[in-house]
C-alpha cells in the first residue's frame, strides 16, 4: 500500500503540523505513563480531575476536526453548538470508564490528523469560525491543536513541565497572550522579559512609563503568563527592588 502524505506542500504549514503532532504524541507518552486509579486524581488546573483534561483534549481534535470537514466543504459545521454544549461534553467525557477515555483521546486524535493530511493544499485558506467567534483561515486550527496539547501535557500533572515545550511553540504562546493582553488594554504597565537567550526577547508595554517589569527564562514567563505558577520569575517596579510577580492578566 502507498504511504498516504498531507495534501499541502507548504514548508511553513508541513513544520507546524509537525509540531502540532509531536505535541500530541507527548501528550500521548504522559497519559499512557498514567494508571487508571491516578486519571482521578488532580490535574494541574482547579476542579479538574485529570479525566477532565484527558476529555478536553479529546474533544477538541473532534471540534477541529469539524472546522475541517468545513473547510473541505464549505458547508458551515462550528466547532460546538455553544459554550454550554462544550462544557457539558467535558463533564460527560471525565465520567468515562478508563478505557472509553483513553479511547477518545486516542480515536480522536486519529481522526484529525487524517482530516488535516487529506484537506487538499488550496482549501488550507478557507475560512471557518472559533468557539470564540474568531473568523480564521483552515491552518489556524493547526495552532489551535498544538497549543492544547502541549500546554494540556503539563496539566495533566505528570512531571511534564513548560521546560519541555519546543521555543517556538512557547513563543508563539507568548505572541498570542500578550495581544489578547494588548487588546484588552490589561497590559499596561507591564513589560515581559525573557532572559538567558542568545537574543533578549520583550513582550508587552514597553513603552510605559514606569513599568513592573516581569523577568525569567521563556519556559518560566510561559508557565506564568498562562496562569500556571510564578515559578522562576522576578518581578521590578520601575527599576527598584525585586518584589513577589504579581498574577498575569487573563488571557483566554
Amino acid at each position: 500500500m502507498v504511504a498516504r502524505h498531507d495534501q499541502t506542500t507548504d514548508p511553513r504549514l508541513q513544520e507546524q503540523l509537525l509540531q502540532a503532532r509531536r505535541g500530541t504524541a507527548f501528550f500521548a507518552r504522559k497519559l499512557n505513563e498514567l494508571t487508571d486509579a491516578e486519571l482521578d486524581d488532580d490535574s494541574l488546573l482547579p476542579g479538574w480531575t485529570r479525566r477532565h483534561v484527558v476529555a478536553h483534549v479529546g474533544y477538541n481534535a473532534r471540534a477541529i476536526a469539524r472546522l475541517i470537514e468545513w473547510a473541505a466543504t464549505g458547508v458551515e459545521t462550528p466547532m460546538y453548538p455553544s459554550v454550554e454544549v462544550r462544557n457539558h461534553e467535558i463533564g460527560f467525557g471525565a465520567t468515562l470508564s478508563p478505557i472509553a477515555l483513553r479511547n477518545l483521546f486516542d480515536h480522536s486524535a486519529v481522526h484529525l490528523n487524517v482530516e488535516w493530511r487529506d484537506l487538499a493544499a488550496d482549501s488550507w485558506h478557507h475560512k471557518v469560525k472559533t468557539v470564540q467567534g474568531r473568523t480564521v483561515p483552515a491552518e489556524e486550527t493547526v495552532w489551535m491543536r498544538t497549543r492544547e496539547v502541549w500546554v494540556h501535557a503539563v496539566d495533566l500533572n505528570n512531571g511534564a513541565t513548560f521546560k519541555d515545550i519546543p521555543a517556538p511553540v512557547l513563543e508563539r504562546l507568548l505572541t498570542d497572550i500578550t495581544s489578547a493582553w494588548h487588546a484588552r488594554g490589561t497590559d499596561k504597565g507591564l513589560v515581559v522579559e525573557i532572559t538567558g537567550g542568545t537574543s533578549p526577547l520583550t513582550f508587552g508595554d514597553s513603552a510605559g512609563m514606569s513599568p513592573t517589569v516581569v523577568s525569567g527564562s521563556l519556559p518560566a514567563i510561559a508557565q506564568w503568563a498562562t496562569g500556571r505558577g510564578t515559578d522562576g520569575t522576578t518581578a521590578r517596579h520601575d527599576g527598584g527592588p525585586a518584589t513577589p510577580t504579581p498574577p498575569a492578566p487573563a488571557w483566554i
